[in-house]
């Protein structure tokens, strides 16, 4: 059952809360019956893991993990393994920014003249308007990617991102800001630039102290997954199955590109940001004020995309529901939300390519049915 819509998504080839947040485990549904449904999808799309887990606003349901770490290896994964999440990192970066908003320390309207003006002479005159909103609702006409590695050769990460900024202030826009949904990487890029100019401090570091640590995920890193040279976490695979020469944080797209989507977590850290956005809806989130989850879940100009969010309809959800998916290619990953039953479903494989995102949508659907019973 194909139940995701495809978002097109060009992935490129080369103030800190004095309180945890605890997800209670409720066994509305057994492990082995996660692991009984996803045994078979993974088998039969020939994944060499799939992990899927099964949230409410209470916490985390039931998750399981299937596979081994490595094709050609008997290595099984384990239910405290890390996966890359691709841009599914890209509504952790959205909750960054909208907390400096709520801050005061931004808008949503502030433009890229206005937070860069040292910039903004060399800057063409429609570029300067690009607005924050737009940045981060891909409505900012820019392209998908730029050259990752050129603007990576020097520099701190901040001072990358700037040089991403320049970059794509010398590159033809594709459409006029604020007409037209262009997926765009860049655009994240520049956003996560913005945070660290307004902050004072690393997209990195923001975002441990905005979203990680509040919500207790310790088991959040940066990159590919893995020590270089041991099979002690899920290692990237190729979209034909065969796996990467090399595994660990090296195996990603290029560090500049962290707001766009370089999270690697375990399946039940991600669980904890999901359970915030769930119950960000129901106006418990921990990270935000109610009105700003709300303005993170709705499309702000024609279309379907949020801040960070596919928002589109769904029978099994009772109506709106909010989905994305992630890869650098070599890891996938995928999570649908339904706010108005309250609950959400995320699945992760540490393939890319077609085949896995079938299989995940597959085990995607199956979770649903197991949990909603239809």
């Amino acid at each position: 059952m194909m139940i995701r819509r495809r978002l097109s998504e060009s992935i490129a080839t080369s103030a800190v809360l004095l309180f945890v947040m605890s997800v209670p485990v409720i066994r509305a549904g057994s492990d082995g019956q996660i692991s009984e449904l996803l045994s078979p999808i993974r088998q039969s799309h020939n994944l060499p893991a799939l992990a899927g887990a099964i949230v409410t606003s209470k916490g985390l349901v039931a998750a399981a993990a299937v596979g081994v770490r490595k094709a050609g290896t008997d290595i099984p994964v384990q239910i405290d393994d890390q996966w890359h999440l691709g841009s599914d990192t890209k509504a952790m970066t959205a909750v960054v920014v909208a907390s400096l908003i709520e801050q005061g320390r931004l808008k949503w309207e502030s433009t890229i003249e206005q937070l860069f003006p040292e910039l903004e002479s060399t800057f063409p005159a429609t570029f300067r308007k690009i607005t924050v909103l737009q940045l981060l609702s891909h409505h900012a006409g820019l392209p998908a990617n730029i050259n990752w590695r050129a603007v990576s050769q020097s520099g701190t990460l901040s001072e990358q991102r700037v040089e991403a900024l320049k970059t794509a202030a010398s590159t033809r826009l594709l459409s006029e800001p604020g007409t037209k949904f262009e997926y765009s990487n860049l655009g994240y890029v520049i956003a996560g630039a913005i945070a660290e100019r307004v902050a004072k401090a690393p997209w990195e570091e923001l975002i441990t102290r905005i979203v990680f640590k509040p919500l207790g995920m310790k088991t959040v890193g940066f990159g590919g997954t893995g020590t270089p040279g041991k099979v002690d976490q899920p290692w990237p695979h190729f979209a034909n199955g065969t796996p990467t020469q090399n595994n660990g944080p090296a195996m990603d797209n290029p560090p500049v590109m962290g707001p766009a989507g370089t999270v690697h977590c375990s399946i039940a850290d991600w669980a904890k940001f999901i359970v915030d956005q769930l119950r960000g809806e129901r106006g418990e989130g921990m990270l935000l004020k109610p009105e700003i989850y709300k303005k993170l879940h709705t499309p702000p100009f024609d279309g379907d995309y949020a801040l960070g969010w596919l928002v589109t309809q769904r029978d099994w959800g009772g109506g709106t529901v909010f989905t994305h998916a992630g890869s650098n290619t070599m890891n996938y990953a995928v999570v649908w939300i339904s706010p108005l039953r309250d609950f959400a479903v995320l699945v992760c494989t540490n393939q890319g390519g077609a085949e896995a995102a079938k299989a995940c949508d597959e085990a995607a659907a199956a979770l649903i049915r197991l949990h909603t019973k239809t």
